[in-house]
Protein backbone atom coordinates (compact mmCIF):
# COMPACT_ATOMS: atom_id res chain seq x y z
CA UNK A 1 0.00 0.00 0.00
CA UNK A 2 0.96 3.52 -0.63
CA UNK A 3 2.20 5.14 2.70
CA UNK A 4 0.10 8.19 4.13
CA UNK A 5 1.21 11.92 2.82
CA UNK A 6 1.03 13.49 6.48
CA UNK A 7 -0.48 15.52 8.51
CA UNK A 8 1.30 18.69 7.42
CA UNK A 9 0.67 20.55 4.34
CA UNK A 10 3.24 23.34 3.27
CA UNK A 11 2.68 26.87 2.34
CA UNK A 12 1.92 26.87 -1.70
CA UNK A 13 5.21 27.31 -3.62
CA UNK A 14 5.68 29.61 -5.61
CA UNK A 15 5.96 27.29 -8.33
CA UNK A 16 2.77 26.29 -7.82
CA UNK A 17 1.48 29.68 -7.37
CA UNK A 18 2.79 30.53 -10.70
CA UNK A 19 0.96 27.47 -12.42
CA UNK A 20 -2.64 28.67 -10.84
CA UNK A 21 -1.77 32.08 -11.66
CA UNK A 22 -1.30 31.18 -15.48
CA UNK A 23 -4.08 28.88 -15.68
CA UNK A 24 -6.90 31.36 -14.40
CA UNK A 25 -4.84 33.54 -16.73
CA UNK A 26 -5.77 31.62 -19.71
CA UNK A 27 -9.40 30.75 -18.39
CA UNK A 28 -10.06 34.58 -17.88
CA UNK A 29 -8.39 35.54 -21.36
CA UNK A 30 -10.86 33.04 -23.06
CA UNK A 31 -14.39 34.04 -21.33
CA UNK A 32 -13.41 37.80 -22.40
CA UNK A 33 -12.25 36.86 -26.10
CA UNK A 34 -15.19 35.19 -26.34
CA UNK A 35 -17.74 37.81 -24.52
CA UNK A 36 -15.91 40.64 -26.56
CA UNK A 37 -16.38 38.78 -29.90
CA UNK A 38 -19.63 38.15 -29.31
CA UNK A 39 -20.62 41.77 -28.42
CA UNK A 40 -18.85 43.54 -31.31
CA UNK A 41 -20.67 40.18 -33.98
CA UNK A 42 -24.06 41.37 -31.61
CA UNK A 43 -24.41 45.40 -31.35
CA UNK A 44 -22.27 46.32 -34.16
CA UNK A 45 -21.27 43.83 -37.10
CA UNK A 46 -24.28 40.82 -36.71
CA UNK A 47 -26.35 42.31 -39.34
CA UNK A 48 -23.90 42.79 -42.13
CA UNK A 49 -22.53 38.77 -41.67
CA UNK A 50 -26.21 38.04 -42.31
CA UNK A 51 -26.25 40.34 -45.78
CA UNK A 52 -23.32 38.26 -46.45
CA UNK A 53 -24.46 34.67 -45.49
CA UNK A 54 -28.26 35.68 -47.50
CA UNK A 55 -26.38 36.16 -50.65
CA UNK A 56 -24.49 33.17 -50.35
CA UNK A 57 -26.98 30.44 -49.38
CA UNK A 58 -30.69 32.51 -49.97
CA UNK A 59 -33.75 33.26 -47.68
CA UNK A 60 -34.23 29.96 -46.16
CA UNK A 61 -34.30 30.67 -42.30
CA UNK A 62 -32.93 26.81 -41.81
CA UNK A 63 -29.61 27.50 -44.00
CA UNK A 64 -29.11 30.78 -42.78
CA UNK A 65 -29.50 29.13 -39.17
CA UNK A 66 -27.48 26.90 -39.50
CA UNK A 67 -24.72 28.62 -41.66
CA UNK A 68 -24.54 31.49 -39.14
CA UNK A 69 -24.46 29.33 -36.27
CA UNK A 70 -21.14 27.20 -37.69
CA UNK A 71 -19.60 30.55 -38.49
CA UNK A 72 -19.82 31.66 -35.37
CA UNK A 73 -18.89 28.69 -33.56
CA UNK A 74 -15.71 28.23 -35.77
CA UNK A 75 -14.88 31.47 -35.57
CA UNK A 76 -14.95 31.71 -31.47
CA UNK A 77 -12.31 28.26 -31.53
CA UNK A 78 -10.67 30.18 -33.10
CA UNK A 79 -10.19 33.09 -31.33
CA UNK A 80 -9.57 31.14 -28.31
CA UNK A 81 -7.15 28.22 -29.59
CA UNK A 82 -4.22 30.13 -28.75
CA UNK A 83 -4.85 30.30 -24.93
CA UNK A 84 -6.45 27.05 -25.54
CA UNK A 85 -3.68 25.49 -26.34
CA UNK A 86 -1.07 27.56 -24.40
CA UNK A 87 -3.38 26.13 -21.18
CA UNK A 88 -4.20 23.05 -21.57
CA UNK A 89 -1.08 21.50 -23.51
CA UNK A 90 2.19 23.86 -23.19
CA UNK A 91 1.43 24.73 -19.64
CA UNK A 92 0.32 21.21 -18.44
CA UNK A 93 3.94 19.84 -20.07
CA UNK A 94 5.80 22.49 -18.67
CA UNK A 95 4.98 21.99 -15.23
CA UNK A 96 5.34 18.23 -15.35
CA UNK A 97 1.37 17.44 -15.15
CA UNK A 98 0.54 16.22 -18.55
CA UNK A 99 1.38 12.41 -20.52
CA UNK A 100 -0.17 13.58 -23.82
CA UNK A 101 1.51 14.11 -27.10
CA UNK A 102 0.77 16.92 -29.36
CA UNK A 103 -0.95 14.13 -31.77
CA UNK A 104 -2.88 12.89 -28.60
CA UNK A 105 -4.14 16.54 -27.01
CA UNK A 106 -5.04 17.49 -31.20
CA UNK A 107 -6.89 14.82 -31.62
CA UNK A 108 -8.76 14.82 -28.47
CA UNK A 109 -9.54 18.17 -28.87
CA UNK A 110 -10.87 17.59 -32.49
CA UNK A 111 -13.38 14.94 -30.80
CA UNK A 112 -14.86 17.77 -28.80
CA UNK A 113 -15.04 20.24 -31.66
CA UNK A 114 -17.24 17.14 -33.37
CA UNK A 115 -19.32 16.50 -30.19
CA UNK A 116 -19.88 20.36 -29.79
CA UNK A 117 -21.17 20.58 -33.21
CA UNK A 118 -24.06 18.23 -32.83
CA UNK A 119 -24.82 19.36 -29.39
CA UNK A 120 -24.57 22.65 -30.36
CA UNK A 121 -26.77 22.19 -34.13
CA UNK A 122 -29.24 20.57 -31.66
CA UNK A 123 -29.87 23.51 -29.07
CA UNK A 124 -29.98 25.51 -31.62
CA UNK A 125 -32.36 24.09 -34.19
CA UNK A 126 -34.45 23.30 -31.26
CA UNK A 127 -34.19 26.80 -29.64
CA UNK A 128 -35.57 28.39 -33.37
CA UNK A 129 -38.10 25.95 -33.83
CA UNK A 130 -39.73 26.89 -30.48
CA UNK A 131 -39.36 30.53 -31.31
CA UNK A 132 -41.06 30.18 -34.69
CA UNK A 133 -43.70 27.59 -33.58
CA UNK A 134 -44.89 27.84 -29.96
CA UNK A 135 -45.49 31.88 -29.71
CA UNK A 136 -44.93 33.68 -26.52
CA UNK A 137 -44.23 30.88 -24.45
CA UNK A 138 -41.55 29.35 -26.35
CA UNK A 139 -39.07 30.17 -23.13
CA UNK A 140 -40.99 27.75 -21.31
CA UNK A 141 -41.21 24.93 -24.19
CA UNK A 142 -37.41 25.45 -24.23
CA UNK A 143 -36.69 25.24 -20.46
CA UNK A 144 -38.68 21.74 -20.59
CA UNK A 145 -36.37 20.78 -23.29
CA UNK A 146 -33.54 21.65 -21.42
CA UNK A 147 -34.64 19.54 -18.77
CA UNK A 148 -35.10 16.83 -21.52
CA UNK A 149 -31.80 17.41 -22.89
CA UNK A 150 -29.60 17.48 -19.49
CA UNK A 151 -31.55 14.33 -18.29
CA UNK A 152 -30.85 12.07 -21.93
CA UNK A 153 -27.43 13.70 -21.28
CA UNK A 154 -26.97 12.21 -17.62
CA UNK A 155 -28.42 8.88 -18.94
CA UNK A 156 -25.36 9.41 -22.01
CA UNK A 157 -22.63 10.55 -20.74
CA UNK A 158 -20.88 7.47 -18.78
CA UNK A 159 -21.96 5.14 -21.46
CA UNK A 160 -21.77 6.61 -24.83
CA UNK A 161 -19.84 10.28 -24.57
CA UNK A 162 -16.89 9.68 -21.59
CA UNK A 163 -15.39 6.39 -23.42
CA UNK A 164 -14.69 8.67 -26.40
CA UNK A 165 -12.42 10.55 -24.73
CA UNK A 166 -11.01 7.84 -21.48
CA UNK A 167 -10.53 4.83 -21.59
CA UNK A 168 -13.24 3.26 -19.01
CA UNK A 169 -13.31 -0.60 -17.58
CA UNK A 170 -14.56 -1.98 -14.32
CA UNK A 171 -12.39 -1.93 -11.04
CA UNK A 172 -10.67 -5.06 -11.06
CA UNK A 173 -9.45 -5.34 -7.00
CA UNK A 174 -11.90 -7.59 -5.45
CA UNK A 175 -10.90 -6.49 -1.81
CA UNK A 176 -11.25 -2.88 -2.52
CA UNK A 177 -14.35 -3.33 -4.41
CA UNK A 178 -15.99 -5.25 -1.84
CA UNK A 179 -15.03 -2.58 0.99
CA UNK A 180 -16.53 0.23 -1.37
CA UNK A 181 -19.58 -1.53 -1.62
CA UNK A 182 -19.98 -1.98 1.77
CA UNK A 183 -19.86 2.15 2.24
CA UNK A 184 -22.90 2.37 -0.15
CA UNK A 185 -24.74 -0.05 1.44
CA UNK A 186 -27.95 1.64 3.79
CA UNK A 187 -27.34 4.62 1.56
CA UNK A 188 -29.88 4.03 -1.32
CA UNK A 189 -27.40 4.85 -3.73
CA UNK A 190 -27.92 2.13 -6.63
CA UNK A 191 -24.53 1.80 -8.53
CA UNK A 192 -24.29 0.22 -12.21
CA UNK A 193 -20.56 -0.31 -11.04
CA UNK A 194 -17.40 1.15 -9.64
CA UNK A 195 -14.84 2.06 -12.62
CA UNK A 196 -11.62 2.51 -13.21
CA UNK A 197 -11.46 5.69 -15.39
CA UNK A 198 -7.86 5.69 -17.12
CA UNK A 199 -6.60 9.10 -16.92
CA UNK A 200 -3.03 8.30 -16.60
CA UNK A 201 -2.91 8.55 -20.40
CA UNK A 202 -3.33 12.33 -20.33
CA UNK A 203 -2.33 13.50 -16.96
CA UNK A 204 -1.09 12.93 -13.85
CA UNK A 205 -3.28 14.49 -11.98
CA UNK A 206 -6.48 12.41 -9.59
CA UNK A 207 -9.59 13.27 -9.18
CA UNK A 208 -12.60 11.22 -8.83
CA UNK A 209 -16.39 11.63 -9.49
CA UNK A 210 -20.40 10.08 -9.61
CA UNK A 211 -21.78 10.00 -12.85
CA UNK A 212 -24.32 9.03 -14.33
CA UNK A 213 -28.46 8.76 -13.74
CA UNK A 214 -30.50 5.78 -13.28
CA UNK A 215 -29.37 2.57 -14.65
CA UNK A 216 -26.11 3.78 -15.78
CA UNK A 217 -25.17 5.90 -12.32
CA UNK A 218 -21.68 4.69 -11.28
CA UNK A 219 -18.45 5.71 -9.33
CA UNK A 220 -15.43 6.69 -11.40
CA UNK A 221 -11.76 6.36 -9.66
CA UNK A 222 -8.58 7.80 -11.63
CA UNK A 223 -6.35 5.17 -12.44
CA UNK A 224 -3.60 7.48 -10.59
CA UNK A 225 -5.80 8.02 -7.01
CA UNK A 226 -6.14 4.18 -7.72
CA UNK A 227 -2.42 3.59 -7.43
CA UNK A 228 -1.20 5.80 -5.53
CA UNK A 229 -3.17 6.23 -2.93
CA UNK A 230 -4.00 3.86 0.18
CA UNK A 231 -7.02 2.12 0.37
CA UNK A 232 -8.27 4.02 3.90
CA UNK A 233 -7.65 7.14 1.05
CA UNK A 234 -9.52 5.52 -1.19
CA UNK A 235 -12.23 4.75 1.05
CA UNK A 236 -12.36 8.55 1.86
CA UNK A 237 -11.96 10.01 -1.55
CA UNK A 238 -15.27 6.68 -2.32
CA UNK A 239 -17.65 8.06 0.55
CA UNK A 240 -17.18 12.06 -0.16
CA UNK A 241 -18.51 10.70 -3.72
CA UNK A 242 -21.37 8.96 -2.24
CA UNK A 243 -22.14 12.13 -0.02
CA UNK A 244 -23.46 13.52 -3.18
CA UNK A 245 -25.73 10.86 -3.34
CA UNK A 246 -26.91 10.51 0.12
CA UNK A 247 -27.46 14.71 -0.07
CA UNK A 248 -29.04 14.52 -3.33
CA UNK A 249 -26.90 17.04 -4.43
CA UNK A 250 -27.27 16.11 -8.70
CA UNK A 251 -31.10 16.37 -7.87
CA UNK A 252 -31.18 19.96 -6.18
CA UNK A 253 -28.36 20.87 -9.03
CA UNK A 254 -30.36 19.68 -12.12
CA UNK A 255 -33.47 22.14 -10.20
CA UNK A 256 -31.28 25.14 -9.90
CA UNK A 257 -29.67 24.90 -13.40
CA UNK A 258 -33.51 24.66 -14.90
CA UNK A 259 -34.94 27.37 -13.05
CA UNK A 260 -31.41 29.85 -14.19
CA UNK A 261 -31.98 28.43 -17.63
CA UNK A 262 -35.89 28.99 -17.72
CA UNK A 263 -34.77 32.70 -16.09
CA UNK A 264 -32.19 32.86 -18.80
CA UNK A 265 -34.41 32.06 -21.92
CA UNK A 266 -37.03 34.38 -20.39
CA UNK A 267 -34.19 37.14 -20.40
CA UNK A 268 -33.59 36.31 -24.15
CA UNK A 269 -37.47 36.87 -25.37
CA UNK A 270 -37.35 39.94 -23.66
CA UNK A 271 -34.24 41.51 -25.13
CA UNK A 272 -34.96 40.21 -28.78
CA UNK A 273 -38.14 41.52 -28.70
CA UNK A 274 -37.11 45.21 -27.68
CA UNK A 275 -33.56 45.60 -28.85
CA UNK A 276 -33.43 43.22 -31.94
CA UNK A 277 -35.19 45.62 -34.27
CA UNK A 278 -33.14 48.48 -33.18
CA UNK A 279 -29.79 46.74 -33.62
CA UNK A 280 -30.46 46.39 -37.06
CA UNK A 281 -32.07 42.91 -37.48
CA UNK A 282 -35.11 41.84 -39.87
CA UNK A 283 -36.97 40.60 -36.68
CA UNK A 284 -36.66 39.16 -33.17
CA UNK A 285 -36.77 35.59 -34.50
CA UNK A 286 -34.75 35.95 -36.96
CA UNK A 287 -31.82 34.19 -37.13
CA UNK A 288 -29.74 36.95 -38.25
CA UNK A 289 -29.68 37.81 -34.18
CA UNK A 290 -28.10 34.43 -33.31
CA UNK A 291 -25.06 36.27 -31.71
CA UNK A 292 -27.64 38.63 -29.61
CA UNK A 293 -28.85 35.20 -28.21
CA UNK A 294 -25.44 33.85 -27.30
CA UNK A 295 -24.31 37.10 -26.18
CA UNK A 296 -27.40 37.33 -23.63
CA UNK A 297 -27.05 33.65 -22.34
CA UNK A 298 -23.43 33.82 -21.97
CA UNK A 299 -23.26 37.10 -19.76
CA UNK A 300 -26.35 35.77 -18.04
CA UNK A 301 -24.41 32.64 -16.88
CA UNK A 302 -21.33 34.48 -16.05
CA UNK A 303 -23.12 36.51 -13.81
CA UNK A 304 -24.51 34.08 -11.88
CA UNK A 305 -21.16 32.20 -11.67
CA UNK A 306 -20.15 33.59 -8.62
CA UNK A 307 -23.42 31.76 -7.01
CA UNK A 308 -23.61 28.54 -8.55
CA UNK A 309 -19.74 28.41 -7.22
CA UNK A 310 -21.05 28.71 -3.88
CA UNK A 311 -23.58 26.25 -3.86
CA UNK A 312 -21.45 23.90 -5.16
CA UNK A 313 -18.35 24.65 -2.31
CA UNK A 314 -21.12 24.23 -0.02
CA UNK A 315 -22.16 21.01 -1.17
CA UNK A 316 -18.37 19.73 -1.25
CA UNK A 317 -17.87 20.46 2.76
CA UNK A 318 -21.60 18.58 3.20
CA UNK A 319 -19.88 15.50 1.36
CA UNK A 320 -16.35 15.98 3.31
CA UNK A 321 -18.30 15.66 6.74
CA UNK A 322 -20.24 13.15 5.44
CA UNK A 323 -16.67 10.72 4.55
CA UNK A 324 -15.73 11.31 7.59
CA UNK A 325 -18.40 10.69 9.66
CA UNK A 326 -18.99 7.66 7.30
CA UNK A 327 -15.51 5.75 7.40
CA UNK A 328 -13.59 7.67 10.90
CA UNK A 329 -10.85 8.10 9.24
CA UNK A 330 -9.40 11.24 9.83
CA UNK A 331 -6.05 10.58 8.99
CA UNK A 332 -6.48 8.69 5.83
CA UNK A 333 -8.61 11.75 5.06
CA UNK A 334 -6.37 14.35 5.73
CA UNK A 335 -3.58 12.13 3.88
CA UNK A 336 -5.50 11.71 0.54
CA UNK A 337 -6.07 15.65 0.42
CA UNK A 338 -2.21 16.27 0.79
CA UNK A 339 -1.51 14.22 -1.73
CA UNK A 340 -4.54 15.35 -4.06
CA UNK A 341 -2.87 19.12 -3.85
CA UNK A 342 0.64 17.65 -4.10
CA UNK A 343 -0.37 15.58 -7.55
CA UNK A 344 -2.85 18.17 -8.91
CA UNK A 345 -0.77 21.37 -7.81
CA UNK A 346 -3.70 23.18 -5.98
CA UNK A 347 -3.25 26.41 -4.29
CA UNK A 348 -3.83 25.62 -0.82
CA UNK A 349 -3.80 29.05 0.04
CA UNK A 350 -5.76 30.82 -2.67
CA UNK A 351 -6.74 34.40 -2.62
CA UNK A 352 -10.58 34.60 -1.61
CA UNK A 353 -11.56 36.91 -4.23
CA UNK A 354 -10.72 33.86 -6.76
CA UNK A 355 -12.06 31.32 -4.68
CA UNK A 356 -15.51 33.77 -4.38
CA UNK A 357 -15.41 34.43 -8.09
CA UNK A 358 -13.99 30.64 -9.65
CA UNK A 359 -13.61 27.95 -7.50
CA UNK A 360 -16.21 25.16 -7.53
CA UNK A 361 -14.75 23.20 -4.31
CA UNK A 362 -13.41 24.75 -0.97
CA UNK A 363 -9.36 25.36 -0.64
CA UNK A 364 -8.17 22.38 0.23
CA UNK A 365 -6.68 23.59 3.71
CA UNK A 366 -9.88 24.62 4.62
CA UNK A 367 -10.97 21.02 4.13
CA UNK A 368 -7.89 19.86 5.98
CA UNK A 369 -8.82 22.38 8.73
CA UNK A 370 -12.28 21.17 8.99
CA UNK A 371 -10.88 17.72 9.83
CA UNK A 372 -9.58 18.42 13.21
Amino acid sequence: MPELAGDTLETTSPEVKRYQRLKLTASVASLLISLAFLAVMALWLGPALNDGVTRLVGQNSWLRLMTLAAIYAVATELLIFPTDFWSGYLLEHRYDLSNQTLKQWLWRQLKGYMLGAVLGAVLVAGLYFLLWHAGWSWWIWATAGWLGLVLLLGQLVPVLILPLFYKVTRLDDATLFQRLAALAADTSLRVEGIYRLHLSAETKKANAALAGLGRTRRVLLGDTLLDQFSHDEIAVVFAHEVGHHVYRHLPKMIIGNVVLAAAGFWLVDLVLRHAAQALGYPAYDDPAALPLVFLVLMAFGLLFLPLHNAISRHFERQCDRYALKRTGLREAYRSAFIKLARMNKADVDPNPLVVWLFDDHPPIRERLAMAK
